[in-house]
């Protein structure tokens, strides 16, 4: 049977401290890919998706405070943005 490297993040050092948002987002790709792959022993398996699912939470919490913070700038007023590049645009 060949054994394939096993490519997850270190799933020990779960939470202790909590990642950026683009650090919990990559470690959660490299957790998809090597369960994916299917070669983790079910144990490691079993980390490795309790840790994503804890990743997932992290950044869906992080998604919905950044969404909130848009919602409280935009009902000030600030609805006319338009993008420095190219913005001479008309409809």
């Amino acid at each position: 049977m060949a054994t394939i490297k096993n490519t997850a993040p270190n799933i020990d050092s779960a939470t202790a401290t909590t990642p950026s948002f683009e650090s919990a987002l990559t470690e959660l790709e490299g957790i998809v890919a090597a369960m994916e792959a299917g070669q983790m022993p079910l144990q490691e398996a079993l980390d490795a998706y309790k840790r994503g699912v804890a990743l997932l939470r992290q950044c869906q919490d992080t998604l919905a405070a950044a969404e909130q913070q848009i919602r409280i700038l935009d009902a000030n007023g600030l609805r006319d943005f338009e993008p420095e590049a190219g913005g001479d645009q008309e409809s």
